[in-house]
């Protein structure tokens, strides 16, 4: 569907030019020479964007802009409108900005400045189609139990799920902090033959090894001093479902004793007691770390991994998941913000895409949160709530796009590297020169070129 253009512009002369220029570039432009006409084709007819003057007869740029974001647009977002303002005019563009306009720009400009603001757009337009395109496809491959992405490695830890949740496969989900190792347990549980039994869920990192060993098997009455009744583990609650064992990789070896045999025999044995307990459950567990290595290095059992190890997913890294960032940032806003409509602009979101999330979705998750909290009256999320200071400067370490032209970029290069071997040789031309591999006249004609001193 094209993307369709109302100019509001007096100014003829301006408006044949830019309209040429738009229509070139691809665009569908229709031509206002005033707010008022400009509002009744608007209304005849939805537009993606409005670029308007400010200064106009009859009905001003203000005024348009404040009817046109009242209205929705064929795309079923609000139409973006971009105001034109004469020299000096910046306060009423600042104004402009807070009622809603997408940009402004100033006279007397270049056609091309406006082309660039339509291509951010029209970006930000097909961004916008695919996350509607993603929430009308909820029940589809794309979302498993708030597993949000569609990107190629999200696509095959899809289809290992679909795969292994019709089995009775012991998993193993691998993935760093933050990557959603839990989310996809209740995903291959609620997609099984056992989703109308419990999943049991425990985290093997917060329970030093007697409490762990106490909140797996359950202990008997009398089994130690506070022991004043029986207590089922959870491995006994996840009979008939699933049980979810969180951070594996932090079990004692003395544990993974007892959970071996309890994974291999469906055999809980409590304690304080020495009658077993017979219990159906299916096991999905989670590490940090590759278990393989802790094998190698003593720290995890061999036999306890190959039980485990049934079937294995890997979950990718946020920074590898290309495209998906745009998408969890708009289901996270919608999480957060259900009855306030809230928009990043597109320069920001670039900046959310370039930084490597250590922390994968659930730093993402929370940038969200805080950002929502921090916006106040605001619909836009600021740059500063969503990437903190901190997270900021290691934004800049980021190698940025240089779109020098290359002589400059050489020249630029060129120059540090003569004063680099000027001052290395303490300013001594000929011995500068030589290790140039130029003479020491063609040396002098580039100091002097470059204002080397």
């Amino acid at each position: 569907m094209p993307f369709r253009v109302l100019l509001a512009e007096d100014e003829k002369l301006i408006a044949v030019t830019l309209v040429d220029d738009l229509e070139a570039a691809g665009y569908e432009v229709e031509w206002a020479p005033d707010g008022v006409e400009a509002w009744d084709r608007f209304q005849k007819a939805g537009f993606d964007c409005v670029i308007s003057d400010i200064n106009m007869p009859g009905m001003n740029g203000m005024e348009l802009l404040r009817r046109v974001k009242g209205v929705e647009s064929v795309t079923g977002d609000e139409t973006d409108v971009v105001l034109i303002t004469g020299a000096g005019g910046v306060r009423s563009a600042v104004e402009a900005m807070k009622l809603g306009a997408y940009d402004y720009i100033e006279k007397p400009f270049q056609n091309d400045q406006v082309l660039l603001v339509l291509e951010k757009l029209d970006e930000l337009r097909g961004l916008r189609e695919e996350i509607q395109s993603l929430r009308d496809q909820v029940s589809d491959r794309h979302s498993f139990d708030s597993l949000i992405g569609k990107s190629r490695p999200m696509q095959e830890v899809y289809d290992l799920i679909r795969a292994v949740a019709e089995t009775e496969a012991n998993v193993l989900i691998v993935g760093e902090t933050g990557t959603g190792k839990e989310l996809v347990a209740r995903a291959i549980h609620h997609n099984s033959a056992r989703k109308s039994g419990p999943l049991v869920t425990a985290s093997c990192a917060i329970y030093n090894q007697n409490l762990l060993e106490d909140e797996l098997f359950g202990h008997a009455k009398g089994a130690f001093t506070d022991a004043r009744e029986d207590k089922v583990g959870r491995f006994q609650r996840a009979d008939g479902g699933s049980i979810f064992l969180d951070d594996i990789d932090d079990i004692a070896l003395e544990t993974q004793v007892k959970l071996l045999r309890a994974i291999q025999f469906k055999e809980i044995e409590r304690l304080g007691s020495g009658e077993p307990v017979q219990a159906d459950f299916r096991v999905i567990a989670a590490t940090k770390f590759d278990l393989e290595v802790l094998v190698q290095e003593n720290r995890f059992r061999e036999d306890l991994f190959f039980r485990l190890n049934i079937v294995r997913i890997d979950l990718p890294p946020l920074r590898d998941r290309e495209g998906d960032i745009p998408i969890l940032l708009e289901h996270f806003i919608q999480k957060y913000s259900p009855d306030k409509p809230m928009r990043v602009k597109p320069d920001v979101v670039a900046d959310l895409c370039h930084y490597p999330w250590p922390g994968n979705v659930r730093e993402l998750e929370g940038a969200v949160e805080r950002a929502v909290i921090l916006s106040g009256k605001s619909q836009e999320l600021k740059k500063e709530h969503l990437l903190r200071p901190a997270l900021k400067e290691r934004l800049k370490e980021l190698p940025s796009l240089d779109l020098r032209p290359l002589k400059e970029v050489l020249s630029e290069r060129e120059v540090l590297h003569i004063r680099q071997i000027l001052k290395h040789n303490r300013n001594q031309k000929k011995k500068s020169a030589e290790i140039l591999g130029i003479s020491r006249k063609s040396l002098w004609e580039k100091m002097r070129e470059y204002g080397i001193e």
